[in-house]
């Protein structure tokens, strides 16, 4: 008796060609689909950003949108996570910090915000790690966030030397994105930690010419009397 033949044998090439267009159409569809849908995320994304200074709200649900539609929109998680981090949820927020850095490990500005919610946890050795990765690019355009973050958990670890290195070099940064009143009140201070007397005073006297009658000026002046005439 000879074998019976699977019918499924016997129609497979001639299915082939109406199977192998089904696929393109729906691959094709797919990629139009795709393609919409990242356009539409970043409207969504320019919308958020145009509405972020006067309604958070709406930036908010703009940003959230924009993510949905494309979760690689790097600068929309980004935006999502400032916002996160500004209402106090700090744990989403540094997951879309994290969620943008993964899709660009260049992303500066992102491991910055990461590196400030890890610090606002008191999760110092992670934030130090996110505000050192940010200093990598040197392309960055505001290096002094960084530089001056990292310098403040340096100098809360003890690492005086490290806090010092670390807002000289912001110093440099021009125009600042730091405010120079505070950046020179904390560089003050690490001087003072290290035992650089003439150094500290000079800083922490500019302190006071920067923030005249301000809270900057106020802790200058305060550290200014442990110092010896």
């Amino acid at each position: 008796m000879m074998p019976i033949r699977c019918a499924g044998s016997i129609i497979r090439p001639l299915a082939c060609p109406l199977l192998v267009s089904a696929l393109l159409i729906g691959w094709l569809s797919g990629c139009a689909t795709s393609e919409g849908s990242a356009q539409k995320s970043k409207g969504y994304y320019q919308e958020g950003i145009a509405s972020l200074e006067y309604d958070q709200q709406k930036a908010f649900v703009s940003f959230q949108k924009a993510v949905k539609l494309d979760p690689n929109n790097k600068e929309a998680r980004y935006g999502l996570g400032h916002i996160l981090a500004l209402q106090g949820k700090l744990v989403h927020a540094e997951e879309e910090f994290t969620a943008a850095t993964k899709l660009d490990d260049s992303y500066s500005e992102a491991y910055t915000y990461l590196g400030q919610v890890l610090e606002k946890q008191e999760r110092w050795t992670e934030a130090i790690a996110a505000f050192r990765q940010a200093l990598t690019n040197p392309l960055y355009a505001t290096p002094d966030l960084a530089r001056f973050h990292l310098g403040r958990i340096l100098a809360h670890e003890g690492n005086f030397q490290g806090a010092m290195e670390a807002f000289e070099d912001a110093l440099v940064v021009n125009p600042p994105n730091v405010p120079p009143a505070l950046l020179h009140l904390e560089l003050g201070r690490a001087y003072y930690k290290l035992g650089f007397e003439r150094r500290s005073k000079e800083t922490l006297t500019k302190v006071t010419t920067l923030d005249k009658g301000g809270e900057y000026a106020a802790a200058a002046k305060e550290l200014l009397t442990r110092l010896k005439p």
